[in-house]
């Protein structure tokens, strides 16, 4: 039998309830045990049903659906999906802006959105039904001016209290210094509330010199995974086609499922499947078991209805290699040990 807070206990994969719900009032940002996931550069994502595209020519419109897009906003739906208590926090304005906090209640997830005076980007899909992929047109970020990111930086503070993790997920918009990740984190660490950064180019490794919980990346990673530990970084996940491998301080773990199930076009679900772990202390083996099966099981998934059957059959099929221990060097003496040493009495 499973204890409370490991993967699959609770009756939902990986779910350990902690109160709190989409409709509680602002006292929600201060409660404890909450998960924040901040998304600075969200999307509202508009797709149009056509019968045919008919480039040049009026198109009559048969569907329209409204999804609130960015990294940050599909874990928290992932989160929620799986039962845990999550809050959706960055950045939002204008209609648009409105529309993402509005598809985000419909599935469930709690928001607290810091106001921009611009309007949130779109990107529209139009689709017909001759089976070929959507075409899509992405709208540039709004630009962030300094009084709203230091309104941001007020807010995330807020949200930390109580917080058991925070996770910083995708791009940054216009404007936006690209060390933002980084303070974020420090604000974080403050508190002690890990965090798992999930971000490509200046904004992760700016990220990952304040020491966050996990940093998660793509094959091949763009930085040495043993340098960053040793830098000071908790952890390093690596996603790649069918495994994941995990670089700690002391071990390297690798996971992996066979079959067809393809893990790096699922790593917003493998972050997502990572955050319990960190945020309640689970073992890594139990940590990449609960991330690989969510993300392998996330293909027969409708748009906010977990497979949870799918996960239950997939959590005992993940295989898990023997950890490769590693050797951590000698630290350095420090100044001062190192006056101690050269006038220690007889030396």
């Amino acid at each position: 039998m499973r204890a409370a807070g490991e993967p699959g206990a609770c009756g939902r994969p990986g779910c350990l309830k902690l109160g709190g719900n989409a409709e509680d009032g602002p006292a929600l940002a201060e409660q404890a045990g909450m998960i924040v996931t901040v998304t600075l550069n969200p999307a509202l994502r508009v797709r149009y049903d056509v019968p045919q595209v008919r480039y040049g020519a009026h198109n009559e419109v048969s569907e329209v659906s409204y999804l609130a897009a960015g990294r940050g906003l599909v874990v928290a739906r992932i989160l929620h999906a799986f039962g845990h208590e999550v809050v959706a926090a960055g950045l939002a304005g204008g209609a648009a802006g409105e529309l993402i906090k509005a598809a985000l209640a419909r599935s469930g997830v709690a928001t607290r959105f810091t106001a921009i005076g611009r309007e949130s980007r779109r990107v529209l899909e139009v689709s017909d039904r001759s089976g070929a992929l959507p075409t899509a047109y992405g709208e540039p970020a709004p630009y962030i001016t300094t009084e709203e990111l230091g309104r941001l930086a007020a807010d995330y503070r807020r949200l930390m209290t109580g917080a058991i993790a925070a996770v910083l997920s995708g791009s940054l918009p216009a404007g936006m210094p690209p060390e933002t990740y980084g303070t974020l984190a420090s604000y974080a660490a403050d508190v002690g509330v890990p965090v798992v950064l999930d971000a490509d180019g200046p904004a992760s490794w700016h990220g990952a010199s304040r020491r966050p919980a996990l940093v998660i990346t793509a094959a091949p990673p763009p930085a040495d995974p043993g340098a960053l530990v040793a830098g000071g970084v908790g952890a390093v996940a690596v996603v790649s086609g069918h495994a994941v491998q995990v670089v700690t301080g002391d071990a390297e773990w690798l996971a992996k499922l066979d079959g067809p199930h393809q893990l790096a076009r699922s790593r917003d679900a493998i972050v997502a499947g990572f955050v319990p772990g960190i945020a309640l202390g689970w073992s890594w083996p139990d940590i990449l078991r609960h991330a690989v099966a969510l993300a392998a099981s996330e293909a027969s998934w409708s748009l906010d209805e977990a497979d949870l059957a799918a996960y239950e059959r997939l959590l005992p099929a993940v295989v898990i290699d023997r950890p490769r221990q590693r050797h951590r060097p000698p630290p350095r003496p420090s100044r001062q040990s190192r006056d101690q040493l050269r006038h220690r009495p007889g030396g």
